[in-house]
């Protein structure tokens, strides 16, 4: 994932909130609701990490339904290798939403955010469990169906970081000090760092409309 300059942070930024939101999907909008009613309509730390463990799901969805399918193509290699190559490419993103969650994690312990355990642990492991389920289920009966509802999950994220940029203006003076910053990437400011997580759930919202159109023409 390519780490952007403060320049280029801002003007994705600004792409972003002069773009319309994406038009949600029933299941997209039901999620999105019942987030709101437990954790409040306002951008918080404590519920950008619920979106962030949700985030990674469909991902492990897709690997998993992948590797059975090259368990059962293992006699068509072409194809199976297409399959792998979507496997490493799911990776790459799951990958991407963990460091996005530990880097929240992390700033959430720095600040002192009390959470509960139900609230803030034990829901957004049951949330994700369905979600998964949900992802798995649509890919399996068409792949096209669990790409959308990704990519509209994908576009909330997005306009929801940059949005929360936009709210709060003192993100612009607060460094970004983190153990994660090798592997993820150094900002010169807080503001950056949510800039590029935005621009991040952007990317991969194209890439999940990419594989929209692939399953369309194949």
């Amino acid at each position: 994932m390519g780490r952007l300059t403060s320049e280029e942070l801002r003007r994705e930024q600004e792409k972003t909130l002069s773009s319309p939101r994406m038009r949600y999907g029933p299941l997209a909008r039901l999620l999105f609701v019942l987030m709101d009613l437990l954790y409040g309509r306002r951008k918080t730390l404590s519920k950008f990490k619920v979106l962030e463990v949700i985030a990674r799901m469909p991902y492990q969805a897709w690997e998993h339904v992948a590797y059975i399918a090259i368990t059962h193509t293992h006699g068509q290699p072409d194809f199976a290798r297409r399959v792998f190559d979507r496997v490493k490419e799911s990776r790459l993103q799951q990958d991407n939403e963990q460091w996005h969650l530990l880097i929240l994690e992390e700033l959430t312990d720095k600040k002192g955010i009390r959470e509960t355990f139900v609230l803030h642990r034990l829901l957004p492991q049951v949330i994700a469990f369905a979600y998964y389920h949900i992802s798995w289920l649509l890919y399996a009966i068409r792949p096209a169906w669990s790409y959308f509802l990704n990519a509209h999950f994908e576009d909330h994220a997005e306009h929801e970081y940059m949005a929360y940029v936009a709210e709060n203006p003192a993100l612009e003076s607060e460094p970004f000090e983190s153990i994660f910053a090798a592997d993820y990437g150094r900002f010169d400011s807080l503001a950056d760092l949510f800039r590029q997580l935005g621009y991040d759930e952007r990317v991969h919202k194209l890439e999940s409309l990419d594989r929209v159109e692939a399953a369309r023409f194949r």
